[in-house]
Order: C-alpha cells, then sequence, then structure tokens
C-alpha cells in the first residue's frame, strides 16, 4: 500500500466504479467463496475453473453465466475484500478522538480482520499480479484509500505532538505491510485469536509512530 493524503477528516464514500462485479446473488456469492477458498489452498496458477465448479457440484459451464472467466472471479473476490477494508478502516476511525485512539483502534481493526480472513486476504493482497492491467490499477486504487485511512492519523499525531514521527510515509508502510503480513501466517503458535492481534498490533503501531 502507497500513498499519502495530509487532510485529517473521514473521505466521503465514493461509488466504487466496479461494484457490478461483485454480484449480489447467492450463486454469484457460492462462486466467489468457492473460488477464494481454493486460490488460498492452490493458488491462483494452481487453481482451473473446473476445480471451482466442481467444488460446488457444478460444470465449468454453469459458472460463466455469473463470472466470464478466472481472472473476472480474481478480480470481483479482490475488489470485494479491499473495500471492505476501505469502509472498514472508516468504521473504526473514531470522529474527534485523539490521534493514539485512532491509530490504535483503526490498526486493531485491520489487523483482526487479516487474521479473521486470513484465506481469503492471502488471495486478495498476495495473487494481484494476475490481474489485468485494468483491475489491477482499480484494486490498487482501494489499498491507496486504506493506506491514506492510516496516514491521516500519523499526520494528525504528528502535527498535534501525539507522535513524534520521523518519516510519516514510512512508519505509514511499516504499519499496514504488519497488518497485511498476517495473513501469511495466521495462526500460528500462540496467536490463534484475531482479538490478540487486535491488540498487540494497536500497541505496535504506536510505538512505531513514537507516541
Amino acid at each position: 500500500m502507497a500513498g499519502a493524503d495530509v487532510a485529517d477528516a473521514h473521505p466521503a464514500r465514493e461509488a466504487p466504479a466496479g461494484v457490478e462485479v461483485v454480484k449480489d446473488s447467492k450463486a454469484a456469492k457460492r462462486i466467489r467463496d468457492a473460488a477464494a477458498e481454493a486460490f488460498a489452498e492452490n493458488g491462483y496458477g494452481g487453481t482451473t475453473t473446473r476445480d471451482i465448479a466442481a467444488r460446488l457440484g457444478l460444470s465449468p459451464a454453469a459458472m460463466y453465466p455469473h463470472y466470464r472467466s478466472k481472472e473476472d472471479l480474481l478480480y470481483a473476490i479482490s475488489y470485494e475484500g479491499h473495500r471492505r477494508c476501505v469502509e472498514l478502516l472508516t468504521d473504526h476511525d473514531p470522529a474527534g478522538a485523539d490521534p493514539a485512539t485512532r491509530l490504535r483502534s483503526v490498526v486493531g481493526a485491520f489487523a483482526a480482520w487479516h487474521a479473521t480472513h486470513h484465506a481469503r486476504g492471502r488471495v486478495i493482497q498476495y495473487e494481484l499480479t494476475a490481474l489485468s492491467p485494468e483491475h489491477y490499477r482499480t484494486i490498487l486504487g482501494l489499498r491507496r484509500q486504506s493506506t491514506q485511512i492510516v496516514r491521516r492519523i500519523v499526520d494528525a499525531g504528528a502535527a498535534d505532538g501525539s507522535f513524534a514521527v520521523p518519516d510519516a510515509e514510512g512508519v505509514t508502510l511499516a504499519i499496514t505491510s504488519l497488518c497485511v503480513d498476517i495473513c501469511r501466517w495466521f495462526p500460528s503458535g500462540r496467536y490463534t485469536e484475531p482479538d490478540q492481534l487486535a491488540g498487540l498490533y494497536g500497541e505496535l503501531a504506536l510505538r512505531l509512530a513514537g507516541a
């Protein structure tokens, strides 16, 4: 994730440009869920549409009215997951709170999401290079929105003296990268509950920001 917006205000939610790809029908959702499981287990390159259809007891042809290709499925899964992350971070940024409270809340929610949805998280975070250039650019836009939410809080803390930040962009990237990486290894050792990581990563974020 990258990007920075120094304005300390919540961004207005825009109508998502690719929302039509995330179809609301039960059949489309079942196909997305099956594809996400298959991609998480075998990787995008190691999964065929036949594999996905077999999980649902369907023929590959039965999927095409909902999704034209395997890449369309990956895009829908990625778009849905990244859009949810933007909404989650926005909803957990308490208006009017001090920067430390905001950062702890936002990072805790972001970390917990990647732990709770670790299999899907691996797909949306680590299979992006398989997307078409147009779809890839759209997902990067959503990733920038997530990064900007954290960056605004870091900048607010630096501005009011709450944080001793040597490099706001670097600190923001470090915080968001730590959260994203959870889906790669969770669960592991004694870290088996998302709430554990929410508290831990909230505190780590404050230390990185020099609170």
